[in-house]
């Protein structure tokens, strides 16, 4: 993981704004206006917390992929 960089996605027809992802990751993610979630940047450098909190989003909204290949990260390709 270390040296990767993400590309952060959350789908907003989804996301149900539990603000889970910003307890766990405040540094990665932010609830707008509407009170759904976004990532603060559309890239970031591989880390614990935003994984995490991707994988405790209670609808699967977050979606990571390699920035360069464009490989799942989360959720894991079946």
């Amino acid at each position: 993981m270390s040296g990767d960089r993400w590309r952060v996605e959350v789908d907003r027809g989804i996301c149900i704004g539990s603000g889970m992802c910003v307890n766990q990751a405040p540094e990665g993610f932010a609830l707008d206006s509407a009170r759904q979630s976004r990532p603060r940047e559309a890239e970031v450098d591989a880390n614990e917390p935003i994984l995490a909190a991707a994988e405790g989003c209670p609808v699967e909204a977050i979606m990571i992929t390699l920035a360069g290949s464009g490989e799942a990260v989360f959720p894991p390709e079946e």
